[in-house]
């Protein structure tokens, strides 16, 4: 099948079955899609659609993101993950409006805060109407499976022959419905498992298809064991019910994010508060969980310690609170932080932290 055919065949099929009403297709603008592509790197468009609606509504254009303070920024990524994605979109953001203008070409683009050749690419594509190619998880699912191309897509050689085949069924014109056409050809009948083969514009012309080899590829990520760590949360609270939380450091895990002190070992977490003159009425432990990031498991234990005199000078000014439920719309939280201060919550109206 020559390029033109493929794009006939994928073009052909969008304009009948492909998605047209999803919240960034609406007013498109190189912000609107900028934002969109940057949300739904490794993230579910079911997920990343209440994330998208809200977001635009607090920052509906690229000049109130920049002037938007990062807390407030956090807040509303707060739960999508990948919170690095949300710091470089601010940063982003204000290099643009620096520039008096927003980058159309790649190089442009690619020079901003964690824009990469993909999102770049789509931006142009979608936003601009310039052709570009792209490769996010769907395109390569499809083109992987088109030409049987073998290999994890994480390796270098066929990173390369991905975007080789990207570029070379990327067309010139229609270039905004194509780039969608294919992102949906990925999400909606390429899938991960179950791919909806039969009704594909481009099965005969599939190798993986014609093969019966479908399932092979793409070619999966050479497995690894994570590694663990282990972690002691410190849950203070108060004669008010109350919680000290810390404000995390501008980089690094949930960057930016309002957490619990966090501690190696329960015997660290003891002696911070020894070393700080609390006057603990009493203290114990909750079981142990796990949160998983993408390169280790984190297993965590909440110490859970009442003091009775207030302890306003544990941190520098602006980088600790005594936090309460009333507050919990107002914070950027970790998933699982803010998960422990609902439950601690719930637990709170039985005498749990009584």
């Amino acid at each position: 099948m020559t390029p033109a055919k493929f794009q006939h065949c994928l073009l052909t099929w969008f304009d009948q079955y492909g998605r047209k009403n999803l919240p960034w297709q609406q007013d498109i603008s190189p912000y609107r899609v900028w934002l969109s592509e940057t949300m739904l790197q490794q993230t579910q468009v079911t997920t990343v659609i209440p994330y998208f609606l809200a977001f635009t509504t607090k920052f509906p254009t690229l000049e109130h993101l920049a002037i938007a303070d990062i807390d407030e920024v956090l807040k509303h990524w707060a739960g999508l993950g990948y919170y690095a994605r949300a710091r470089n979109l601010h940063k982003a953001a204000q290099r643009i409006v620096e520039l008096g203008y927003f980058p159309d070409t790649l190089e442009g683009l690619m020079a901003l805060p964690g824009i990469g050749q993909s999102t770049a690419g789509a931006v142009l594509s979608i936003a601009f109407h310039n052709s570009h190619p792209i490769l996010d998880g769907n395109v390569k699912r499809v083109l992987a499976r088109f030409y049987a191309i073998s290999g994890w897509p994480g390796d270098s050689q066929v990173n390369k022959a991905l975007w080789a085949a990207s570029a070379e069924l990327t067309p010139i014109y229609r270039v905004a419905d194509y780039t969608q056409a294919i992102m949906d050809l990925g999400a909606t009948l390429c899938t991960r498992s179950k791919p909806l083969c039969q009704s594909c514009p481009v099965a005969d012309a599939c190798q993986a298809n014609k093969n019966g080899t479908v399932s092979v590829y793409p070619t999966p990520k050479p497995p690894k064991t994570l590694p663990s760590k282990q972690s002691v949360w410190l849950v203070l609270y108060d004669a008010n019910q109350q919680i000290w939380l810390e404000k995390r450091p501008p980089t690094g895990i949930w960057g930016g994010l309002w957490s619990f002190p966090e501690f190696a070992t329960l015997a660290e977490a003891e002696d911070w508060c020894i070393s700080r003159n609390l006057h603990i009425k009493r203290q114990y432990t909750l079981a142990s969980k796990r949160h998983t990031f993408s390169h280790y498991h984190l297993d965590y234990t909440p110490l859970i310690v009442h003091v009775e005199n207030l302890t306003n000078n544990v941190m520098e000014a602006n980088q600790s609170l005594w936090y309460n439920n009333a507050q919990i719309s107002g914070l950027g939280l970790a998933a699982p932080v803010k998960t422990l201060l609902q439950q601690l919550n719930i637990k709170n109206h039985q005498g749990f932290l009584s």
